[in-house]
C-alpha cells in the first residue's frame, strides 16, 4: 500500500489514471478526510493541510479529534482459540496481552 503519515495519522494514496491525479484518504477514522493533487509534493502539502484543517475544525467545535487507534482492542474469538493462545503465551513466558501484541505486529508487517 502506498501511504503517507503525518501527526500519527496515515493516509492511503492512489493514483487515478483516468483523471491523472493522486488521491488520498486518511485511514482509521470514521470522519472522511480526503485530498488530491497533481504531484507528490502537492499531495504531501494537501495531506498536511487537510489534516491540519480537520484538527483545527475539531478544536473550533470543542470536540476531541478521533485518533486512528487507542491502543485498546476487544476481540470475540472461539473459546478453543482463546485457550490455545493463552497456552502459547504461558509457554512463551508472556502475558496473553504481550503475546497477542507480538502476533498482531508480525501479522501487520507481513
Amino acid at each position: 500500500m502506498n501511504s503517507m503519515t503525518y501527526k500519527g495519522y496515515t493516509a492511503r494514496i492512489v493514483f487515478d489514471e483516468r483523471d491523472d491525479i493522486f488521491t488520498g484518504r486518511v485511514l482509521g477514522v470514521r470522519d472522511i478526510i480526503s485530498f488530491h493533487a497533481d504531484s507528490v509534493a502537492e499531495l504531501r502539502a494537501a495531506f498536511t493541510g487537510a489534516l491540519d484543517d480537520y484538527l483545527a475544525d475539531c478544536a473550533e467545535q470543542g470536540i476531541r479529534p478521533e485518533k486512528p487507534a487507542s491502543g485498546k482492542i476487544m476481540l470475540r474469538i472461539r473459546p478453543e482459540v482463546h485457550a490455545a493462545a493463552t497456552l502459547a503465551a504461558q509457554t512463551a513466558g508472556k502475558s496473553l496481552n504481550q503475546w497477542a501484541e507480538e502476533a498482531f505486529e508480525r501479522a501487520a508487517q507481513a
